[in-house]
């Protein structure tokens, strides 16, 4: 699962940075996909250690009377642009000082390498899996990351349009086992009508609007 909306009024990129939580809409959309999960056979829920994945599982793990667990490997792709605004129009991407960084989007050159996201989040899968194992497991995470270890699963390139990502607020990605083997991915957006409009996978760019930070 990824998170809900966070509070970010700055539009700040915040990556793997601490102190940002839940915005009273990312409260409703955590609370949505509990409903959603209330009658799953779920015996473990684990989350990224970010304030955000924490917060999102809460709702989840207090209905089926389970701790949330914490897995570093969730966590968020690091980025050296956190810290700065990234709205859609304002100009980061012409600014020279960025440039350097924007060298080799295949690996990419802005941060942590998509084949580490994969390897780390493929581990986090499994091992969830194995504390589940006979039964399901709830895992939250971060747009990127989740987005990386499905397109590997999928057998997809892992340099992508950011925009095009299917994995908007408080969606879930599921991988089925059978065994040890993964035998298919689906993918369910329970909060869809919580979520901004020009946050939907595949939304136009609105001119001014910070979608960034996953």
């Amino acid at each position: 699962m990824r998170h809900g909306e966070v509070e970010n009024p700055g539009g700040v990129l915040y990556g793997r940075r601490a102190g940002y939580h839940l915005s009273e809409l990312g409260r409703k959309m955590a609370d949505r996909v509990a409903e959603h999960l209330a009658h799953r056979d779920l015996t473990h829920v684990v989350a990224s250690p970010l304030e955000r994945a924490q917060e999102t599982a809460a709702p989840v793990a207090r209905s089926h009377a389970l701790e949330v667990a914490t897995d570093e490997r969730l966590i968020e792709a690091a980025n050296v642009f956190e810290g700065k605004t990234f709205g859609v129009g304002d100009g980061a991407l012409r600014r020279p000082g960025n440039w350097r960084h924007l060298t080799n989007p295949f690996r990419p050159s802005w941060g942590e390498p998509y084949a580490e996201q994969v390897a780390r989040m493929q581990a986090a899968l499994f091992a969830a899996r194995d504390a589940a194992r006979g039964h399901e497991a709830l895992a939250v995470s971060h747009q990127l990351p989740i987005w990386v270890v499905r397109s590997f699963v999928e057998k997809r390139r892992l340099w992508h349009d950011p925009r095009k990502r299917q994995c908007t607020l408080a969606s879930l990605t599921t991988f089925t086992f059978q065994g040890d083997r993964i035998v298919s991915v689906g993918y369910t957006e329970p909060a869809r009508d919580l979520v901004p409009p020009h946050l939907l996978a595949g939304a136009k760019p609105v001119k001014g609007a910070k979608g960034f930070g996953a």
